[in-house]
């Protein structure tokens, strides 16, 4: 079961999964004009339940999960500004919401639980990341676990072209020849696209361990230069016009995925870092202890425009179906 399926990660989750022959795959959201739209794509699969709800409702989130082996819980208010103005809607959706669906799925039996989180909850500056600080909490800490039911958390940074992400506001004042609005010009975020976050979470799946949080090395890039490669990308011009228009409240300058007091007790793998939980030993067979005091944007390789440019074009910016990613905020077949 995908909670918030019908988000960004949902759909490209859900598609991913259809090339692993499950039983069926449960789709849970609140909002019923998606999953129309969901079910009308998918039309003629006989995989997918819809299932209308909210992880604010317990008892609904309970009945949603009946036979259900692993839940994705991606059901979030991940909007900065939106949590800043009304923090307790992020408490509700974020903190409750997550011990709702930690409690029904010990009560429905499920199997395993992953839960997304994200670079804002290190060092917490705005309300979404505390409250997505407090989900992993939430969903990690030994007291709250259970001996049948799995919890696991991955946290991953800026996914590139997801609903309300930079890349479709750039792309939409690019058609409309806009400046680009900036709002600081230093400013860096981890970028990796939403089939890389995808394949995160389904490798945390098998490899994880109850209490485990992983996290994935990634490049990140200047907003700026991230703006610049898509103008260019799309016009041709090298020095599109931008323009300055200060930090939003919450913001940081730079995300931080893995603390530096994290980092004591992390493990390092070739593409990944490995937080256990604080009940298990920060030592895990095989694993290499890390060294660095913290991993965050300012600290990892910064994309060139080139390199940019071909993440963008990867991730189908470039192709004719890029006015539909832009509009709805999802990534949408080239096929």
């Amino acid at each position: 079961m995908v909670t918030g399926g019908t988000g960004s990660f949902g759909h490209q989750i859900i598609r991913e999964l259809l090339n692993y022959d499950p039983e069926s795959i449960h789709v849970y959201s609140r909002d019923e004009k998606k999953q129309y739209d969901m079910a009308m794509s998918y039309r003629g699969n006989g995989l997918l339940r819809f299932n209308i709800g909210d992880v604010r409702d317990f008892d609904r989130t309970r009945e949603a999960m009946r036979g259900v082996d692993i839940v994705f819980n991606a059901a979030a208010l991940k909007q900065v500004p939106n949590c800043e103005y009304a923090p307790f809607e992020a408490v509700k959706t974020n903190i409750v919401g997550a011990n709702n669906v930690r409690r029904a799925a010990i009560e429905a039996g499920v199997q395993t639980v992953i839960s997304i989180s994200t670079d804002k909850a290190v060092k917490p500056v705005n309300v979404m990341g505390m409250t997505k600080a407090i989900q992993e909490r939430i969903m990690l800490d030994p007291t709250y676990s259970s001996d049948q039911t799995k919890f696991l958390c991955v946290r991953y940074g800026n996914v590139l072209g997801s609903r309300g992400s930079v890349v479709p506001l750039f792309f939409d004042f690019i058609q409309k020849k806009l400046p680009l609005p900036i709002t600081h010009p230093d400013m860096t975020r981890f970028q990796l696209t939403l089939k890389e976050a995808v394949q995160l979470v389904l490798w945390a799946t098998v490899k994880g361990e109850s209490g485990d949080l992983w996290v994935q090395k990634m490049p990140a890039a200047r907003i700026p230069e991230l703006g610049r490669a898509l103008a260019y990308g799309l016009t041709g011009k090298k020095d599109y016009p931008i323009n300055i228009i200060g930090m939003r409240p919450g913001e940081k300058m730079h995300e931080v995925l893995v603390s530096e007091e994290e980092m004591w007790r992390a493990a390092e793998l070739e593409n990944h870092y490995l937080i256990p939980s604080w009940a298990k030993s920060q030592n895990k067979e095989g694993l290499q202890n890390v060294n660095i005091s913290e991993y965050s944007s300012a600290g990892t390789h910064q994309l060139t425009q080139d390199e940019i440019l071909k993440m963008l074009e990867m991730d189908g910016w470039f192709g004719p179906n890029a006015k539909a990613k832009a509009a709805h905020g999802i990534e949408i077949s080239e096929e």
